[in-house]
């Protein structure tokens, strides 16, 4: 149970990550990435990560 606990835990965390990155990088364009398409990136890792813990 402790290991599901923590992939809850790091996909929570990931996932407000990828959303902060994609809400308050709008205007920011890198020439590799854009954030915000990291931060979807990000959100969906973060959800596959989520429910491996479940």
């Amino acid at each position: 149970m402790r290991r599901a606990a923590e992939h809850c835990a790091t996909g929570a965390g990931t996932v407000l990550g990828g959303l902060a990155l994609r809400r308050w990088t709008q205007g920011v364009e890198p020439p590799v990435i854009s954030p915000p398409k990291a931060g979807v990136g990000l959100t969906v890792l973060g959800g596959a990560e989520i429910l491996l813990g479940l």
